[in-house]
């Protein structure tokens, strides 16, 4: 069981490109941490991607998305 507030993750986004036929397929799983101070809520999170197919130029191989989302009360 994980700690409170701690959560897993994955948010990858396949992209595609019809103008030259290129496309990105990554896949993660990350970590999240939930913290409320006061009336806010903040999340932060880190998620690691690797590519499990890709075509074309610009494509990475692999990837880091992270983030902070913020909750106003």
């Amino acid at each position: 069981m994980l700690k409170a507030g701690l959560n897993l993750r994955s948010a990858p986004i396949w992209n595609y490109n019809f103008q030259n036929d290129s496309y990105g397929v990554p896949l993660g799983l990350g970590v999240g941490q939930v913290i409320k101070q006061g009336k806010t809520v903040y999340n932060f999170f880190i998620e690691p991607q690797g590519s499990v197919a890709d075509r074309g130029p610009g494509q990475p191989r692999w990837q880091v998305f992270a983030g902070l989302n913020l909750q106003f009360n």
